[in-house]
Formats: structure tokens, C-alpha cells, sequence
């Protein structure tokens, strides 16, 4: 059974300006999600669905229509602050959906075979994808061994602004933790940590592994992750900004001994748009990659 991927595509893009999702930066007018839906064809992958929020539903489909309907299906599923469980409300005031594990679950209705999750505005690199693939591949639908890429921390910084990141803790090529910062700089030969009011919190060398929401699972984690998300909203549901991370829930769901996950490493090129300033780099990193012979001029010509 080939697997699914599923590309997580409904943020807000507050920080960017705009629609980042389907920004174009490569030479004949590709996303980023592009490139990656190239390189899961390549890697054998069977399908692809996007969860997106429903105000920019239409144009991403239209952005998508036609491009690799033959090759790769397609759907789309919708990522809304009101999908909850039942006995649950949304407080009053709150707009913004509840994060990455609750659009994982947006797409629980579709998921029939073990699938990968990806940013829709991240580059991973196609034999990031292709480790993953190749894992998921081998994990029978009911399975409870997880995957997930890390990256190198100093590899995924922006010089425009701080950047949430998961940093990994591993054993023996098992992950033992996930750990959210949600404001990383470079400061000098070392990466800093940054609490809500701006003082330090940690430091790094750079050289930790880092999860950049490439992860694997098998649809017994949709049943998971419900579970977890009521969880969350007992304990949480009720912080204006609280968030349900995938790596909230994989980080419980392991210190019960319910699942692992196998930590991947990839020196694979990864970059992203968190900013607007970040879009120049992007475009001249997908001009080298095409001028280096590993994507066509035009991905779908």
C-alpha cells in the first residue's frame, strides 16, 4: 500500500503578508508545495491530501488543478476551530484553529494507509521524503512506530526574525522528547531561545536535531490524537493562544508507552517562508536547485 501525504497548508501566514502556501517562487511559477508533491512522486507516494482553511480553499484548488491529477490524487479536507469532540465548545472570541495536531485530524476521515505530514510552505528535500516513504512503506495501517525527520537546528533558521522550533531528544535512534521553543535567533557561533518577554530561555550549539513537521504515522494515530485533543482541550482548551502541537500529543502518547517514533536524520536541504523577507532567498535556492539539474525548468510542462 503506497503511502499518503498529507501537507498541512491551512495556517494563517500572519507573519508573511499574505497567502504563502501558493506563493510563487520558481522559475515557471511552482509553490514550494510544488516541489514537494514532485519529489513524493518520486519517492512513492500514492496520494496527496491538503488540509486548508476554507477562505482560501478555492484558490488553492484552482492553483493545483490539473497540475498532477494523473499522477498523484488529490483532496482536500478543512481545517475549522469549530471541529471539536462532542461535550466540547470553542470559547467565546477565539477565530484561530487549535495548531498541527487538530489539522492532522481535519484529514482523519481520509486516512486509510500510513501517511507523512509536511508543511505546506517548507522545502524538505526529496531524500528526506524518500526516508520517510521507504519507512512508512513497511508499518502495517494498525502499527503504533511512528517516524520523524530532524533536521539540524543551525540549517533552518531565518535571518529575518525568530522561528518555532521542536527540538529532539533521541536514544539509540528512538525519540525520547519534543521540546516547542517558539522564539529561536542565531546569536553569534550559538542559536538562543528567547521566553515571551525576550529574555533567554536556553542555548544551542546548532547542531540538535530539530523536527520541521516532517513526520510519519499509520491511521491508528488519528484515533490517538483524538483522544489527545480532548485531553488537551481539558487541560488548555480554555488559553485564548493555546495550541495542539503534534509534538504535545506524540510526547504523551510515548511517556504512556502508546507509541514511538524513529527519529530520522537528514541532511537534506531544507528551507521555508516564515517572512516576507525570506521569499528572495527561496527563489534563488529553487534557481540553483534547477540550475544544478535536480528539478525541471517547469516541474509540470
Amino acid at each position: 500500500m503506497k503511502p499518503i501525504l498529507l501537507v498541512l497548508a491551512a495556517g494563517m501566514g500572519s507573519r508573511y503578508g499574505g497567502v504563502k502556501q501558493i506563493d510563487p517562487v520558481g522559475p515557471a511559477g511552482e509553490a514550494i508545495i510544488d516541489y514537494s508533491v514532485y519529489d513524493a512522486i518520486r519517492a512513492g507516494f500514492g496520494r496527496v491530501v491538503f488540509v486548508v482553511r476554507r477562505e482560501i480553499e478555492g484558490d488553492v484548488r484552482d492553483f493545483f488543478a490539473g497540475k498532477f491529477d494523473d499522477t498523484l490524487p488529490a483532496e482536500y479536507v478543512i481545517q475549522d476551530v469549530k471541529d471539536v469532540p462532542p461535550g466540547f465548545d470553542v470559547p467565546e472570541g477565539r477565530t484561530k484553529p487549535w495548531g498541527t495536531c487538530h489539522a492532522v485530524l481535519a484529514a482523519r476521515k481520509v486516512m486509510d494507509a500510513p501517511f507523512a505530514v509536511i508543511n505546506g510552505d517548507d522545502f524538505y528535500g526529496r531524500p528526506a521524503l524518500t526516508a520517510m516513504a521507504e519507512y512508512l512503506k513497511g508499518q502495517e495501517p494498525d502499527g503504533t512506530d511512528y517516524a520523524m525527520v530532524g533536521y539540524r537546528l543551525d540549517r533552518t533558521l531565518s535571518e529575518h526574525g525568530t522561528v518555532s522550533r521542536g527540538i529532539v531528544s533521541e536514544r539509540d535512534g528512538w525519540l525520547e522528547s519534543i521540546v516547542e521553543h517558539t522564539k529561536l535567533r542565531r546569536d553569534g557561533e550559538r542559536v538562543v531561545s528567547l521566553d515571551d518577554s525576550g529574555a533567554l530561555r536556553a542555548e544551542f550549539t546548532g547542531g540538535e536535531a530539530t523536527s520541521m513537521n516532517l513526520f510519519g504515522f499509520t491511521p491508528t494515530a488519528m484515533v490517538q490524537f483524538e483522544q489527545e485533543f480532548a485531553s488537551f482541550l481539558r487541560e488548555s482548551g480554555g488559553e485564548a493562544k493555546s495550541e495542539f502541537y503534534i509534538p504535545f500529543a506524540m510526547n504523551r502518547l510515548k511517556e504512556r508507552g502508546e507509541a514511538r517514533m524513529k527519529v530520522l536524520r537528514s541532511d537534506s536541504e531544507w528551507f521555508g517562508v516564515t517572512y516576507q523577507e525570506d521569499r528572495p532567498e527561496v527563489v534563488s535556492r529553487i534557481r540553483a536547485l534547477v540550475d544544478r539539474g535536480e528539478y525541471p525548468e517547469s516541474l509540470w510542462a
